[in-house]
């Protein structure tokens, strides 16, 4: 199979089965904001699968990515297995005790988060959910890592239609704080409880290798900084939101995030086929101009896609949301783009992952969280909510650049003059939208359909050769 069809196939049918597990929730976020009338509500809602994600980072700590480095390491099947069995249960270990820290610490976690300790039952909620997560991610393993792509348009279908049948009748008898977070523990246990019986003969006690687990965890461990790094990228905003001003603005925060978030179906569908393409073709000679080669596409197609999202976020959010939440337009365009600047920055990073070396990673995504958080406290109190969005996007711009600048330079990846001229076209065109035609859909989207004619009369060579290619495929 070419590289070509490989990445594609993995792209747009793997990553389908993850997509749709997120293409429900976002088509749902209208209707729950309905339901729920109160953003400080939903806010709190939010919240909790804020700490969620937090703690599910540490509880994993970073087997996830070193089970699929150490998978791909041998052909030997037996080998395979003994990967997966330590990582089970070196997981269900530490879920385990992270779990139990979250109950213990639902006072001052409740206080830190919802800031207010009269929350803290949230936290058994969250400590149950951050267990299933945690776990579901290792023993969903095996089946992404075979390719199996056909189960997960199944399971992923599935168990966001059985949290909406939990949820909706708990907002209907006015169960507004806990009706989304009870529903996610349920979805999360279906999930689990189906892969489980997919995925159990790969999972033996017996193979459990000590000395495996020790050049597994070389591999991981340090990647669980970048994992909180990316945690107070995506998250320290609503926080901070949440003590800076309220819980009430994290909820508008919130529903705004949704739509700019659909760019996390790119990012999913990019994720689900992303690892395998990288680990099974890491050995080949012309990786390096393939890489960046990825870089460049999803570049530009994330560049085209966030500059439409500007066009009609603001039309968007009045036809689909009613009251405060309406408010949720100014911070989507934003936060639609930070995503794919996340994944741009992971395909970039592929290649110290590649050479075993994690560690430039956290460095480069350090600086880039810390200018976020920087940010954060100077943009949110002066232009609120829209201050931590802008805020974000910056600070993975930043990082971006930076890791660009060190592959090129260690000689891991090239980039192209006619891509850095179309970044600097998109930038161009949402200083022009922010100043001037923000709330002027059609004006805006005929300079966003100016700016994608750019990049495919720029790229019309690369658009001609791969068609080509997939027409020799057929």
């Amino acid at each position: 199979m070419s590289k070509l069809k490989l990445f594609l196939e993995n792209f747009l049918v793997y990553g389908f089965g993850g997509i749709i597990s997120k293409v429900i929730p976002l088509l749902m976020v209208p209707i729950v904001t309905r339901l729920i009338p109160d953003t400080a509500h939903y806010g709190l809602s939010d919240l909790c699968t804020t700490i969620v994600s937090l703690c599910s980072a540490l509880a994993i700590l970073g087997m996830y990515d070193a089970t699929y480095r150490m998978f791909f390491e041998k052909d030997d099947v037996d080998y395979k297995k003994k990967v997966c069995s330590t990582t089970l249960l070196f997981t269900l270990g530490t879920s385990f005790v992270v779990a139990f820290l979250m109950v213990l610490l639902r006072g001052p976690l409740s206080r830190l988060f919802f800031g207010d300790t009269a929350y803290a039952y949230l936290l058994y909620i969250a400590a149950l959910s951050t267990f299933v997560s945690s776990t579901n991610a290792i023993i969903s393993a095996p089946t992404r890592m075979q390719n199996k792509r056909h189960i997960f348009l199944i399971t992923n279908t599935l168990a966001p239609i059985l949290s909406y049948t939990v949820s909706i009748p708990l907002l209907l008898r006015g169960q507004y704080i806990i009706a989304l977070p009870v529903a996610g523990v349920v979805s999360g246990i279906t999930l689990e409880g189906a892969f489980w019986l997919l995925n159990r003969d790969w999972f033996r006690p017996s193979l459990f290798d000590a000395e495996l687990l020790k050049k597994m965890l070389v591999i991981a461990l340090p990647l669980v900084p970048n994992f909180l790094v990316y945690w107070l990228f995506n998250s320290s905003d609503r926080v901070m939101i949440a003590n800076l001003l309220s819980t009430a603005a994290e909820g508008i925060y919130s529903a705004g995030s949704k739509l700019g978030h659909a760019s996390n179906l790119i990012y999913t569908a990019f994720a689900g086929g992303w690892q395998y393409f990288a680990f099974s073709t890491m050995r080949e000679e012309n990786q390096v101009k393939s890489n960046s080669m990825i870089f460049e596409y999803l570049g530009i197609i994330s560049f085209a896609c966030a500059s439409l999202i500007c066009a009609w976020s603001f039309p968007i959010y009045r036809l689909l949301f009613v009251g405060d939440y309406a408010q949720g337009y100014v911070v989507s365009p934003y936060l639609f783009l930070a995503p794919l600047l996340q994944m741009l920055f992971q395909v970039a990073c592929n290649q110290f992952l590649v050479v075993k070396k994690t560690w430039p990673n956290l460095f480069i995504l350090s600086f880039g969280m810390l200018l976020n958080v920087a940010l954060n406290f100077i943009l949110i109190p002066r232009i609120g909510i829209e201050g931590a969005a802008i805020a974000t996007l910056l600070g993975y711009l930043s990082s971006d650049i930076i890791v660009c600048a060190a592959l090129i330079g260690m000689k891991l990846m090239t980039i192209s003059g006619r891509f850095v001229v179309c970044s600097g076209l998109l930038v161009g065109y949402c200083i022009i939208w922010r100043l001037c035609f923000r709330e002027r859909a059609v004006v805006s989207f005929c300079l966003s359909l100016a700016l994608i004619l750019a990049y495919l009369f720029a790229y019309r060579d690369d658009i001609k050769r791969l068609a080509r290619n997939l027409n020799a495929k057929k």
